[in-house]
C-alpha cells in the first residue's frame, strides 16, 4: 500500500513547466552527500537563483540524500532539480526499502535489545526551509519532493523580474 506524507502548506498554484532542469544519479554512499550538495548549490547559483535559495537548497539536499543513503538500502540515489517561475523543486529518489534504525541500548537496558530508534531532525530542517515537502514511499522506492519559493531578482529601474540564464 502506498502512503504519502505531506509537510507544509498545500497550495493550489498551477504547476508550470521547468524552465531549467538538472539530474544526477550517484551511488548511495556517504561520499554522494557532499557531492550532491555542491552540485545543487552550484546549479542554483548558475541559474541565477538568490543566494539564500542556493544555500537552503544545499541543506535540503544534504538531509534528503543522507536519509536515502542511511536508511533505504538503495544502490543509488537520484537528484532532480527544476526551476519553474518562482519555485525550485528538489526531488530525491531511491529504489530501496527503508529499514528501521535500531536504537543503541539505553542506560539501564541490561538485555541490550534497545528498540526502534526515533527519526533524526533532518525532515524537521527540510520542513523549516521548504514551502512544501512530500514523502512518497512505494514498492519501487521512496521519492521525497521539496519546494523552495524564491523571488526572482529585479534590476534597478526595472519592475519585471530578471529571468535566470545559462550564459
Amino acid at each position: 500500500m502506498d502512503t504519502t506524507l505531506a509537510v507544509g502548506p498545500r497550495h493550489s498554484r498551477e504547476r508550470a513547466a521547468c524552465r531549467f532542469a538538472a539530474a544526477c544519479v550517484l551511488p548511495a554512499t556517504a561520499a554522494s552527500v557532499p557531492a550532491l550538495r555542491r552540485l545543487t548549490r552550484h546549479t542554483a547559483r548558475r541559474w541565477g537563483l538568490p543566494g539564500d535559495t542556493a544555500e537552503a537548497s544545499g541543506l535540503i539536499v544534504t538531509e534528503l540524500v543522507t536519509n536515502a543513503v542511511r536508511h533505504s538500502g538503495s544502490p543509488d540515489v537520484t537528484l532532480l532539480l527544476c526551476v519553474a517561475r518562482d519555485t525550485l523543486t528538489l526531488r530525491v529518489k531511491d529504489s530501496g526499502r527503508w529499514r528501521p534504525r535500531i536504537a543503541p541500548p539505553a542506560d539501564g537496558d541490561r538485555d541490550g535489545a534497545g528498540g526502534t530508534a526515533c527519526g533524526g531532525r533532518g525532515l524537521l530542517l527540510v520542513e523549516a526551509y521548504a514551502a512544501s515537502c512530500l514523502v512518497r514511499p512505494s514498492e519501487g522506492g521512496t521519492t521525497v519532493t521539496a519546494e523552495l519559493l524564491f523571488r526572482p531578482p529585479t534590476l534597478p529601474g526595472r519592475s519585471d523580474p530578471v529571468r535566470p540564464s545559462l550564459d
